[in-house]
């Protein structure tokens, strides 16, 4: 079977390059250490192998279909989702008390980037239910927490996020669906339509649990009436919720896990649970919001480096042609992977998912350690950094997914464009990652329109600081020097333009934001370019220090120099689009079109 991750990678950026055993300093995670977190990881490999992969093609040719108002989804998920309840991933995250393993969420959500690129469909499902319980859990009355959640950690029951409806995706202050008050305290009746729900309605499970938004009858508009809501499918009593599927979507890839199209309270009897207060319910939702965002981005990843895995082991494999000057046909063709342009298309497989997924880690470990800092102005100086770098981590995966799995199906011609080979499958799956959790679109808004700016640039001022703290390594290392060089070139142009940019918040708004997503790309191919000079000081000083393993440590090396050579320079178009005058996106009337 062909790999579909490089453990060794994943191992390399957790304690060599990242080092995230520096987490079990904080007392939360005292009791794990480097032993334990890769056992997690062995066993997440193990469920990925036996119980996720053998699904991975039934599940795409066998798509779930709605048959009698229920929706039927490969038989084979039910055992899966009880398996992920029993082994505790589901609850992994909680303390010891409430039946959790106090794992940290760097090693969670890295377990889950091997789930996903076994078989991203049959991963999401217990996935959903960790972060519906954890709204619960948080913010919920004890009533709550101690009626829902058991059922959800045991995978008994399914968690979702009900959140857009026919006129308000991207645009949430748009939401129709309404609550209205009862005699019960905390008990609304609810109405409305949700659709593109993941997991919204399934037989693998006895029971849905929907954290919805809704508007309270009255509340005020926009964003600050928003609340959020428990709504089952079926009240704990046992009798229907008037919670009705009303239709199933047919998606292009992923198509294992159902999206559904549900109507609640056709029949004005629909009873949903006001989680926390009135009015609070995007907030609440907001504060999960990072992780869920960051958690697409390692989705992307997954299916790129399965793509990317499936490629190279074809390339090694596949005799086809000579070397360029080779001119005697009776010597014997070459694997193609002896040809520059297929080396090209592997090394750009490489360095997205090795990139992306180095910075989602990153961006992990940051995040464990906010969750229980307890220096206010550390705290703060974290949670902007992070802030600003969700956007980027969350679309570059998302982007460079789409390309990356389709340089796979490159790599392998014809037969890429096959259902015989799975790259075809992965390039599917890979294009909902830019939609997901937030349009790439919606992310350039939020990184130029406001992570940028807030506390007067703070969250900026602290990426430059660590990016040049990780420039200042490298320059211990004289091996280095060339890459270090052309990173440091590019980066001062771009910081320049950067600086330009902000010169257009006096022409008003539409303005400034125009180019917003230019930004964002730019931004995101600079990170990438900061992660993987952090990998080659990484592996210089393993070079330098130790004999074995020296392939995986040159590829590292060589990798960030194709990156600076080959990616970074792609800034400049970008810097140029950016920096027009013109406006065409603004002076383009939709009747020109």
């Amino acid at each position: 079977m062909t790999r579909f991750y490089s453990k060794r990678d994943l191992h390399f950026q957790l304690f060599e390059n990242q080092n995230c055993l520096e987490l079990t300093q904080l007392p939360y995670f005292a009791d794990h250490s480097e032993v334990t977190f890769k056992l997690v990881l062995d066993s997440a490999e193990q469920i990925a192998e036996k119980s996720l992969r053998p699904l991975l093609t039934e599940m795409d040719r066998n798509e779930p279909q709605l048959i009698d108002g229920k929706i039927r989804i490969h038989p084979g998920m039910k055992a899966i989702i009880r398996q992920f309840g029993e082994d505790g991933w589901i609850n992994a995250l909680f303390p010891y008390e409430e039946g959790g393993q106090q794992l940290p969420w760097t090693i969670h959500i890295t377990a889950g980037f091997i789930f996903q690129a076994a078989n991203y469909s049959a991963s999401v499902f217990p996935f959903l239910t960790t972060g519906a319980s954890n709204l619960i859990r948080t913010f919920g009355s004890k009533d709550l927490i101690e009626k829902f959640t058991p059922n959800l950690f045991s995978g008994l029951w399914q968690g979702t996020m009900a959140l857009t409806e026919p006129d308000a995706g991207s645009s949430l202050s748009d939401i129709s669906t309404t609550a209205f008050t009862t005699e019960k305290s905390g008990v609304f009746k609810i109405k409305g339509q949700k659709i593109y729900i993941s997991a919204g309605d399934h037989d693998a499970c006895e029971n849905i649990i929907h954290l919805m938004l809704a508007r309270i009858q009255g509340a005020p508009a926009g964003t600050k009436g928003i609340s959020l809501f428990v709504v089952p499918k079926i009240r704990i009593s046992g009798e229907s919720n008037d919670v009705l599927t009303q239709g199933i979507y047919h998606k292009m890839g992923y198509k294992g896990a159902p999206i559904a199209h549900l109507m609640i309270g056709s029949n004005d009897d629909c009873e949903g649970y006001l989680v926390g207060e009135a009015n609070q319910g995007l907030k609440y939702m907001f504060q999960m919001m990072n992780e869920a965002r960051l958690g697409v981005g390692m989705n992307a990843v997954g299916i790129a480096s399965a793509a990317y895995q499936a490629s190279l082991a074809y390339a090694k494999e596949r005799p086809q042609g000579r070397k360029v000057g080779e001119k005697n046909l009776s010597q014997a063709q070459v694997p193609i992977i002896e040809h520059a342009d297929v080396k090209r298309m592997l090394l750009f497989q490489k360095s997205a998912v090795e990139g992306s997924l180095a910075l989602l880690i990153y961006c992990a470990i940051l995040s464990d350690k906010i969750a229980h800092e307890e220096n206010e102005v550390r705290k703060n100086e974290m949670e902007l950094l992070l802030d600003l770098l969700t956007p980027i981590a969350k679309s570059y995966p998302s982007e460079m997914g789409v390309q990356s799995t389709s340089a796979a199906v490159q790599v392998l011609g014809g037969a890429g464009y096959t259902t015989d080979f799975p790259v075809e499958q992965y390039y599917r799956e890979a294009r909902i990652h830019p939609i997901h959790e937030g349009t790439t679109g919606i992310h350039g808004l939020d990184l130029l329109g406001r992570k940028v700016l807030i506390q007067e640039g703070l969250g900026w001022k602290l990426f430059e600081k660590e990016i040049e703290s990780t420039i200042d390594n490298s320059k211990e290392l004289s091996d280095l020097d060339s890459i270090r060089q052309t990173f440091e070139l590019q980066l001062k142009k771009f910081n320049h333009a950067a600086a330009q940019i902000l010169f257009k918040m006096n022409q008003g708004p539409e303005k400034f934001l125009a180019d917003a997503t230019l930004f964002l790309e730019a931004t995101g191919i600079v990170c990438i370019g900061w992660m993987w000079l952090k990998q080659a000081v990484s592996s210089q000083k393993a070079l330098n220090t130790k004999e074995s393993e020296q392939d995986f440590y040159f590829g590292k090396i060589e990798t960030a120099r194709y990156f600076m050579e080959y990616e970074l320079p792609k800034i400049n178009g970008l810097i140029e689009r950016f920096h027009s005058n013109t406006y065409p996106t603004i002076a383009m009337r939709k009747e020109w079109f």
